[in-house]
């Protein structure tokens, strides 16, 4: 038997543009993706035999073959050819059905963490690609730094040096479908989106790109999300955006004293819970 404890990390999406919809149900999408240093805590352990088993305790979430983290560890298994017994325990920080990406972080780590675990020898590319077939922001998690994405989410540039920040999140305790959100968008027709391929040099250039084609949809039916918006301008924040589908609001800062103080404030408002973390690859 062998044991190691991985860690799956939020993402949020400084922009994020709608170019249409596809044939086989998705979108075209353009935007900027980033991981922070907020963390799903994953236990893999893996021994003789076969099955996979997930337990996610004190948080309600498909526990059998419909949780992604499962689908993960046997689509490895299978384009590996071989079984183990598998026993996946999340230990979930990252709120469920947030926009910050936790079940699909959690399936990308699942992959990355198997395949070092059982030697199985994958490239990422390989697992990007099974991760593809599991959800559209699997790949990206797999790729694991900041990142220009288009497609459905699925083809990466590397991004250069993003400016240093600080960003709180606030979750406000709702539950929003990415497929509902999706289904009651109404598509605008951007321009050449080129020129965002030069990315922000600094927290200003940042602060004006903040855009989410998703977020007027989420917002339009949860109010709250003035609410929380207001109340991050009012704490300091530099700028404000919904993350993906949402309902996460993130407010920008510039430095580690205001994101904490704003955080610390915001934290258990109205049910509301905030988290000061900074981007992932800005503490590698």
């Amino acid at each position: 038997m062998v044991v190691a404890t991985v860690l799956a990390p939020a993402k949020i999406n400084p922009c994020l543009f709608v170019l249409g919809k596809r044939e086989d149900g998705y979108h075209d999408l353009a935007m900027l993706m980033q991981t922070v240093t907020l963390f799903d805590r994953i236990t893999l352990t893996v021994a003789s035999g076969s099955g996979v088993c997930v337990e996610c305790p004190g948080v309600e979430m498909p526990s059998g073959v419909d949780n992604i983290t499962a689908q993960a560890a046997r689509a490895l298994l299978d384009v590996a050819g071989c079984d183990y017994s598998v026993n996946i325990k999340i230990d979930k920080q990252i709120p469920v059905a947030a926009g910050l990406g936790g079940g699909s972080s959690d399936a990308a780590a699942v992959l990355t963490g198997l395949n070092d675990l059982c030697v199985l020898g994958f490239e990422p590319e390989k697992l990007m690609q099974i991760g593809g077939r599991l959800g559209a922001d699997v790949p990206f998690f797999v790729y694991g730094q900041t990142a220009w994405a288009t497609g459905i989410g699925d083809r990466f540039e590397s991004v250069g040096e993003m400016p240093s920040v600080w960003y709180v999140l606030v979750n406000p305790g709702i539950a929003v479908s990415t497929a509902w959100v999706y289904g009651n968008l109404t598509l605008t027709s951007h321009g050449d989106l080129s020129k965002l391929r030069g990315f922000p040099k600094s927290v200003e250039e940042l602060v004006s790109l903040l855009s989410n084609d998703l977020e007027s949809v989420t917002m339009r039916h949860y109010p709250v999300l003035d609410d929380v918006k207001l109340q991050l301008q009012q704490h300091g924040a530099l700028g404000t955006l919904m993350s993906g589908s949402g309902p996460t609001i993130f407010g920008l800062f510039s430095n580690e004293n205001a994101a904490r103080s704003a955080a610390g404030l915001l934290d258990g408002q109205s049910g509301w819970r905030a988290y000061a973390v900074q981007p992932l690859d800005q503490i590698m």
